[in-house]
């Protein structure tokens, strides 16, 4: 009942019954197949949207996939089309699926959820379909509260049904598995003939949140930081009892609904929530229309809790019932979710097994999603210790989160740790495994001071100063990675450039042969990566410095998987122009081939002619590097800035960085505007760096003992 390795185009990710959590499944799938590289499209048979409401699941996806194809083109029929008509409506998804398909390289369909459709089974229905599409099905199934046994025998029945359709099975996930049981549960249903995963229970995925509970309740927010509404209710609890049983009943994630009268909870619980030794809540629901004693409300407001507090009509048992029943979805904005369900797909699912079960085969072209997800695998392969100095920052935090859940890399956080640990518990960010260090008053403070001043002695450093000095996160973090208790250092998202790169400059310092300190931004177009070089740090580099950027850019480009080929821009192309600028350029390349024989460079040369194959066959016909740069290093940070924003905004392309080069060790900077997704990149390069770092001195501490 199973098959073969099947070739394919499309994926078919399918379930027999509700709740199995495939969404997560298929935000997974996704990235694996992004990261294999082409155009990956997503593509839903049936949607589950109903007039004016869109298909949250679709909203997802598309998020995450990299072609551009409007929302109305990736649906094939509604629910009300298939009811009417089935065999017509499967006639119309075919149709619209091809037109899909004929966009992409590889479309993953995502199969109806379960609700009827008019047939006796759904699973049928959507292996009729499946077949029609000649796509490979991915079965979903759910584990939850079932044993082993029992899921073998589910499994076993679902691939004669879906064999009874004429579709095949290529891969079955079982989903929601007792973490135990993960095992003997792949164990039992891999007899069945079919390569099976299994995912374990992730409670925060089926978990609402507090805004969702909001809606549902048709509640108004009363007090609290509407921020932490997207804070997910691990538990709900009806807090009817007296105030100590309450307290003792308390775990972190609930969610206590009591009436809005009984004021002895609510302070009871609100100064809970920021005592030390108590659990962090999600929020409190005040039920039965009321509205507490307006004392009461002016010491609340007094205490300006940050904990959501909302207000709605019902009584405790409607409330209760409708929290209880409340499921949390999977949606574009859910990024806690988000992180644990690709936390979950990484950790469980082999990429590599399930992309030869589907024999997906990688295309030529490197698409954003690729690149970005290669930096994460490669950053987890060997994890490294990046120091971030801006712990008490909500970015930071959320990034340090979802660097924790997929295993990326180990953290430092710097900065009041009481301050650190009471935001991170508002935001449902666990710290379990992360060190925080509050420079004022850590144990490392004396001895930093202490080589500070050893260092810098020759600026008339003294003992008092470094000390104070070392107060300053900037400085403590580098030197943690100075010491070798970090590895690199990630700042910037608060701080200024030039107070994240300072202390690299007076402690770190450059590398031998390297003077000059740089950046290159990876931009991630729709088809390649390019390194653009330097546009954010040196202003008006000499024709020194710009050698020096074009040699760094070079190695920094080939240690991320770029085959370096340097185009050394100006407004002129060869010999055709004159002028200082130009000379400069023209001095640059030639001090690139004096010191670097081997690397390919190019320069002057214009950008059209740099990457557009076609101009520099007229311009430079014989150039290995014309038409096909890979790395382009600007004359100036004028230039070089301006020019990577236009086309990040005007091609849509995907900028990462900057990424500092020259440095003895990885510090890398943020923008102030740096998204969370900007910060776990950056904290990704930082952690290659590292293992780039380790590997030269372990090869020459090898050749040192030869």
């Amino acid at each position: 009942m199973g098959a073969d390795t099947v070739t394919s185009r499309s994926i078919y990710l399918a379930s027999a019954e509700g709740d199995t959590g495939k969404s997560t499944i298929a935000l997974g799938l996704l990235s694996l197949l992004s990261a294999r590289g082409g155009r990956v499209g997503v593509f839903r048979p049936i949607s589950r949207a109903t007039s004016g409401e869109r298909d949250y699941i679709l909203d997802l996806l598309m998020d995450r996939d990299s072609i551009d194809l409007p929302y109305e083109e990736r649906i094939g029929v509604t629910y009300d089309q298939v009811h009417a008509d089935p065999e017509a409506a499967i006639g119309d998804i075919v149709a619209r699926f091809h037109a899909v398909e004929a966009r992409c390289d590889t479309v993953l369909i995502v199969g109806s959820d379960y609700t009827d459709v008019g047939n006796p089974s759904e699973l049928s229905y959507n292996a009729r379909i499946a077949a029609n599409l000649s796509a490979p099905i991915i079965l979903a199934i759910k584990a939850s509260e079932r044993s082993a046994v029992d899921m073998a025998g589910i499994a076993e029945l679902l691939l004669t049904e879906i064999a009874a359709a004429h579709a095949t099975t290529a891969a079955i996930i079982v989903n929601r598995c007792a973490p135990e049981l993960l095992t003997v549960t792949r164990q039992e249903v891999e007899k069945v003939g079919v390569p099976t995963w299994c995912l374990p229970e992730e409670p925060v995925l089926f978990a609402p949140t507090m805004a969702e509970l909001k809606d549902a309740l048709g509640a108004n927010m009363y007090s609290g930081d509407e921020v932490l509404l997207d804070r997910e209710a691990l538990n709900v609890m009806a807090g009817g009892m007296t105030v100590e049983h309450i307290l003792e009943r308390l775990t972190d994630g609930t969610v206590v609904i009591t009436p809005a009268d009984r004021s002895d909870v609510l302070l009871a619980l609100v100064n809970a929530n920021t005592a030390q030794g108590f659990p962090r809540l999600s929020g409190i629901i005040l039920n039965g229309g009321l509205r507490p004693h307006p004392m009461i409300e002016a010491l609340v407001k007094g205490l300006k809790p940050t904990l959501p507090i909302i207000s709605c009509g019902q009584g405790t048992y409607e409330t209760a019932r409708t929290a209880a029943h409340t499921r949390g979805r999977l949606g574009r904005d859910s990024a806690r979710k988000i992180d644990a369900a690709l936390g979950l797909m990484e950790r469980h699912i082999d990429p590599e097994a399930v992309l030869k079960v589907l024999d997906v085969r990688a295309p030529s072209v490197v698409t954003p999603q690729m690149f970005e997800y290669g930096l994460i695998a490669r950053a987890r392969s060997e994890p490294q210790h990046v120091v971030l100095p801006e712990g008490d920052e909500d970015r930071i935090l959320r990034a340090a989160g979802q660097l924790l859940r997929r295993g990326v890399a180990r953290l430092t956080l710097l900065g009041p740790q009481d301050k650190i640990y009471t935001r991170a518990q508002e935001l449902g960010v666990e710290l379990d495994d992360v060190d925080v260090i509050d420079p004022a008053s850590s144990e490392l403070l004396d001895d930093f001071a202490a080589q500070y001043t050893e260092l810098r002695k020759h600026r008339g450093m003294d003992i008092e100063r470094a000390a104070e000095l070392m107060h300053d996160v900037s400085y403590f973090g580098t030197m943690m990675v100075h010491t070798g208790i970090a590895d690199g250092m990630v700042s910037g998202a608060v701080h200024t450039t030039a107070h994240t790169i300072r202390p690299a400059f007076e402690i770190i310092k450059t590398k031998p042969g390297v003077s000059t300190v740089s950046s290159v931004f990876f931009m991630c177009l729709a088809d390649k990566v390019l390194a653009y070089g330097d546009c954010a740090v040196v202003p008006d580099p000499s024709d020194e410095q710009l050698a020096d950027i074009a040699i760094s850019s070079a190695q920094t480009a080939s240690q991320f998987g770029i085959d370096p080929r340097v185009a050394m821009l100006s407004y002129s192309t060869g010999q055709s122009g004159s002028g200082a600028d130009v000379d400069k350029v023209r001095v640059a390349t030639d001090l690139v081939r004096e010191r670097e024989p081997e690397l390919l460079v190019e320069g002057p040369i214009q950008y059209d002619a740099a990457v557009e194959p076609s101009v520099a066959a007229t311009k430079m016909p014989d150039s290995p590097v014309a038409g096909q740069a890979t790395v382009l290093v600007f004359p100036d940070l004028n230039t070089g800035n301006n020019t990577y924003k236009a086309v990040q905004r005007s091609a849509n392309a995907v900028a990462i960085g900057p990424v500092l080069q020259g440095l003895n060790k990885p510090i890398n900077d943020l923008s102030r505007g740096a998204l969370v997704s900007d910060i776990v990149n950056t904290v990704a390069i930082t952690a290659i760096q590292a293992q780039a770092e380790a590997a030269a001195t372990n090869q020459t501490a090898a050749k040192a003992d030869a």
